[in-house]
């Protein structure tokens, strides 16, 4: 069997990180971050795994590779049990090695629970590794940059203050030409809903922006976005365990919406940063809930369809399949809704198999996307599995409710040459639905 030693990839981030570190200082680290943020939860996973090897079937990587080195057991093998057996006590090289397995050899997909007899979430393991990477400086560059601009702009692509406001009022005066009437409300207090877009919308895909308010233009709603920081929802933070980042982060989109006294947050089309927001940051702020609630985009739609909110003139023609994004299917339960979504917009769905919660990850989650070219081919020959499975479908529309799995599928569909082309559901509807004829 390979072990992760014959394929490491050099890292500026990395190789910098391991000349600062000694074996005591990893000790020490070590030993601080089990006591201090570890519990009965680790501790049960570490004493209840029995190596049985069942869970290699739910890793893509495994199922691409078929290398045994890349099973969720191995990964363990080779990282925390690996620690543990040496009192965290390990040379530097050991620590690189953790690094690319829990950054770039792991999505955090949680797919390999659904095989575990014990229901092991390996996902949940190689957070605390890359927990223990991150506060021993030990973070691939591109993930890190990323991480630095959620601290230093509080949002992930550098958009400066008067960027995002611009960027708003822009997308308003281009839909004006087809909306007259359209605005995109900032800073209303008291609104239905405040909605929360990450930040390539403004930098590369400010059409997504134009779709949302003219869909919520067209159904008549009471809604509002904010002018100031706090808008970004996406947090890179939570997936480089920087903990106190991503907190931070998300604290401010918390404490924005309860300054506008918004009824809910909905969430726009991204599932890491539903993660961030929904179930991750609260809990590291010491709530056992979030303060306001909140809604992804496909459970919104839903509602807006069954209200008779969204009307359209017509079906989507062409066949589609479903991509099903780890954070919204696995980790909040909406397979059916977004099922119901598609089904309301389509006129045929072609099924992967598997599908559902078992649906393979795109390979781009758990912010393995922005670990960088470095890795690149890492991810994309550790998801041939997913090429085999979205090719049998014999489909060219791919409808993928989250941001992160377009770039990670698009980088599949170039690479093995597959001819789809993806959409998301706003895409989709705004293509479809009925819109005022003057106004």
């Amino acid at each position: 069997m390979n072990t992760i030693a014959d394929r490491l990839i050099e890292d500026e981030g990395l190789r910098r990180g391991v000349s600062r570190l000694t074996p005591e200082k990893i000790q020490k680290v070590f030993k601080e971050l089990i006591a201090g943020e570890c519990g009965a939860r680790l501790k049960t996973y570490m004493e209840t795994c029995v190596h049985c090897g069942m869970c290699a079937k739910g890793c893509h990587y495994y199922m691409s590779h078929k290398d045994p080195s890349y099973t969720p057991v191995a990964k363990v093998s080779q990282t925390i049990v690996r620690l543990f057996a040496a009192d965290g006590k390990v040379d530097p090289q050991v620590i690189y090695e953790c690094a690319q397995v829990s950054y770039t050899e792991c999505n955090l997909c949680r797919r390999c629970i659904y095989y575990c007899p014990l229901g092991i979430d390996t996902g949940y393991i190689m957070s605390v590794v890359r927990r223990l990477c991150h506060k021993l400086g030990m973070t691939p560059q591109y993930l890190q940059d990323t991480a630095h601009s959620h601290s230093a702009t509080m949002n992930q692509m550098w958009v400066k203050d008067d960027e995002w406001p611009d960027t708003l009022q822009w997308q308003e005066e281009e839909a004006r030409d087809e909306f007259p009437g359209l605005r995109i409300p900032l800073d209303v207090e008291g609104a239905d809903f405040m909605y929360s877009v990450i930040a390539p919308e403004p930098k590369f895909r400010t059409q997504l922006i134009y779709q949302a308010a003219a869909i919520f233009h067209a159904a008549g709603l009471s809604w509002t976005m904010p002018s100031t920081p706090g808008w970004d929802n996406s947090n890179m933070a939570m997936y480089s365990g920087d903990a106190e980042i991503m907190s931070r982060v998300e604290r401010a989109h918390y404490e924005t919406a309860q300054r506008l006294r918004v009824k809910r947050i909905v969430m726009g089309e991204c599932g890491h940063a539903f993660r961030a927001v929904y179930d991750t940051a609260n809990r590291w702020l010491g709530w056992k809930w979030h303060p306001v609630p909140i809604v992804h985009s496909v459970e919104f739609f839903w509602e807006l369809i069954q209200q008779g909110r969204i009307k359209i003139t017509h079906k989507y023609a062409d066949p589609v399949t479903i991509h099903d994004p780890c954070n919204i299917i696995r980790g909040r339960g909406l397979m059916d809704k977004l099922r119901d979504v598609v089904h309301f917009l389509c006129e045929e769905v072609v099924e992967m198999h598997p599908n559902r919660e078992h649906n393979y990850c795109c390979c781009a989650g758990g912010g393995v996307i922005n670990c960088g070219p470095p890795f690149k081919n890492t991810r994309v020959a550790g998801n041939s599995i997913k090429a085999e499975q979205l090719k049998a479908t014999g489909v060219k529309t791919l409808i993928a409710p989250c941001h992160n799995c377009h770039g990670g599928l698009e980088d599949i569909v170039s690479k093995y040459e597959l001819g789809m082309h993806l959409k998301f559901l706003g895409d989709i509807i705004y293509e479809l639905m009925e819109k005022p004829e003057a106004e």
